[in-house]
């Protein structure tokens, strides 16, 4: 009885594992999530760098961010349900 019980570990322990691992490989860089959102609306940026929160820009439900490209650098806006506001900066 006991050998039966320790038995079901190891398959019971590898379906926790296998559900967990793609909650710690879905974690990704701010600038990288930023970047993916202004490329979807035609900005350039090859390569994302950095993202700094400004939050002095930030409002309510509107998360102000500096987004630091290869090619270029952007103050965005991110609005939830609409596209993100976006400046060049430099």
């Amino acid at each position: 009885m006991q050998a039966s019980r320790i038995a079901r570990w190891p398959p019971a322990l590898a379906g926790i594992l296998c559900i967990s691992a793609p909650a710690a490989g879905a974690l990704e860089n701010p600038a990288d999530i930023i970047a993916a959102h202004i490329r979807q609306q035609g900005y350039a940026c090859n390569d994302a760098l950095q993202a700094i929160r400004s939050r002095r820009a930030s409002r309510p439900n509107q998360a102000a961010w500096i987004l630091r490209c290869d090619n270029a650098t952007y103050r965005v806006r991110l609005i939830p349900d609409m596209a993100a506001h976006v400046e060049v900066v430099k």
